[in-house]
Order: structure tokens, then sequence, then C-alpha cells
């Protein structure tokens, strides 16, 4: 039998009830309301939904349709989606597909994109079918991009062509590439020497130096100097504080090993003896050396000797 409520004490006033129990939310058993829990769970769904979206949206494996690919290829206003569809034309040609040769003006056109990582995504593309008519001949052109990386790229896939014009570019993609300060002012910040860093990575900040009355006006912006290669921050030539003039040192920067490599694949077939002196510090037994650079560095010298050995 259910037993009733205790009565209160005489004198103590009586414990007040709801009118309607019913009527009163139940407690969450976490003792958290449902609203507190949907926010909660809205909150921890984002989380993981925003950087999928992210992802989902810069992830250039993404296959696009034809459609898609034409449209992205005239988005001035998002680079990576130009990259993307040049990664995916890429691909269409490296699996033998005809039906990219649709899109081989539009890779003739990017040459003069305003973007360097377009320029130098469309150099990769075009080195994928040499049969690509006007091909060699934008190649050539690009040997003169002013991105470093660029003239690199279009030197490579020169190569598949069959072309050492542009054996000098490939030989610089081996060596330190030297950052300078865009304009005098002083340091207000760096890198630190070793630091792994991306193309356009950040490597120093510039306070412009202070122009004469009038010129400008005060307070401007730090100009930011950043890394034409990805690779590794080899030495910081500047201290924070110091002035330097346009032009000065600011940095060297390593290149990175898989540019290395391909370099060195390259001059495996196209190489002269002048370039050994490029080649040999990568044939080191040393740690900041990958085991396949080194490997590929002394196949490439060996591929070198042999063929100026066999030249009358």
């Amino acid at each position: 039998m259910a037993s009733s409520p205790p009565s209160s004490e005489a004198g103590d006033p009586p414990e007040s009830l709801p009118e309607n129990p019913a009527a009163q939310p139940a407690p969450s058993p976490h003792g958290m309301s449902a609203r507190t829990r949907f926010l909660v769970y809205l909150t921890a769904w984002l989380i993981v939904l925003l950087p999928f979206l992210f992802w989902w949206n810069t992830w250039f494996g993404r296959r696009l349709s034809d459609q898609q690919i034409t449209e992205y290829l005239q988005d001035e206003k998002h680079p990576r989606h130009i990259q993307h569809a040049l990664v995916q034309i890429g691909e269409r040609i490296a699996h033998h597909d005809a039906g990219a040769v649709r899109w081989y003006p539009e890779l003739i056109r990017l040459v003069g994109d305003g973007v360097e990582e377009v320029r130098n995504t469309d150099a990769w593309v075009m080195g994928q079918d040499t049969a690509g008519a006007g091909f060699h001949e934008t190649l050539l052109r690009m040997l003169q991009d002013p991105s470093p990386m660029v003239r690199g790229n279009a030197a490579l896939s020169l190569v598949r062509f069959g072309d050492a014009s542009g054996r000098e570019q490939i030989v610089a993609l081996l060596q330190p590439a030297r950052v300078l300060a865009p304009i005098a002012g002083r340091v207000v910040d760096t890198a630190r020497a070793g630091t792994a860093i991306h193309q356009g990575g950040l490597i120093a900040k510039l306070q412009p130096a202070t122009p004469p009355a009038g010129d400008s006006p005060k307070g401007e912006s730090p100009a930011e100097v950043r890394s034409p290669i990805s690779g590794r921050i080899r030495s910081i030539s500047v201290a924070t504080g110091a002035s330097v003039a346009a032009g000065a040192e600011l940095a060297t920067v390593d290149p990175g090993d898989e540019q290395v490599w391909e370099a060195l694949r390259a001059l495996y077939l196209i190489g002269h003896p002048d370039d050994l002196p490029a080649i040999r510090p990568y044939e080191r037994n040393a740690r900041a050396v990958p085991e396949r650079v080194r490997q590929q560095a002394l196949l490439t010298d060996r591929a070198i000797r042999q063929r100026a050995s066999a030249q009358p």
C-alpha cells in the first residue's frame, strides 16, 4: 500500500505543492534541459562538419563533372577552383581520356593568370601530353615566368618533350632560394632557422622606412615577406629590429625533398658535367638527405659521367 506524504509538525507552515505536477518539465537524467542538450549536440556536430566541408571544397581529389571543370576554369574569384580543375584535367590526360582535349585552349590561356599557383599547376598539366597542340611552345615561354617555381615546373615538363632548354632552371631547383627584402625598412619579426616552410609561408615582416612628409600616410602596416619555395629555412640573415635596404638578403631556404627529387630525375636524362657540383651535396649520407634522394643523386651523377665519357 502506498504511504501518504508525511504531515508537517504543528506550527510549521505546510509545504507548497505544485498545482499541476504533470505540467512541470521533467528533469533531464543528465541535469540538462532538452534545449541545452540540443545546443551541445549542434555545436559538436558543427565542429565535425565545418572542417569536413572545408576539406571537401579544397581537396583536389574530389571528382568534377565536365560542366564543373569548365565552370571552375573560369572562376577567377577562386584560384583554388581553377587549380582543382587543372588537377582533374591532368588526371584525365594521364588516364588517356580523349575528352580532355576540349580544355587545351584553356590551359594555354591560363599561362597568363595572375596567380602563381595556377600557372605552376598549369605548367605541370601541359607536361602530361607531349602531343598537345601549342603546349611545347607555351612551356618554352614559361621559362621566362617571374616565379622560380613556375620556371622550374615548365622546365621539368619540357624534359618530357625531349627538350633540355630549361636545364638551367632545373639546376636552380637544387639550390637554396635567397629571400630578399622587397622594400627598405625595419625588421619587426622573422621566422626561425631550421623551420619547415611551405611556398608562400611567412619569412619576415618589414615596417617600411619612414617616407618624406606628405608622400605616404603614417602607420603603414608591415610588409610580409614570404618564401618562394617549399622547404626548410637554412638561415636568417637579419635580426629583429635591424634596418635593411631594398634588395638585402633576409634568409635562405633549402628546397624541399620532392622538388630536389624531381630535379635529379630530370638531370638524369639531360644533365651536363657542369651540373655535378649542384648534385653532389645530395649524395652525402647525412640525416638531412633522405635515402631516396641520395640514391637518385648517385644515379644521376653516374648517368651524367657515362654520357660525358661516351661523347667523342
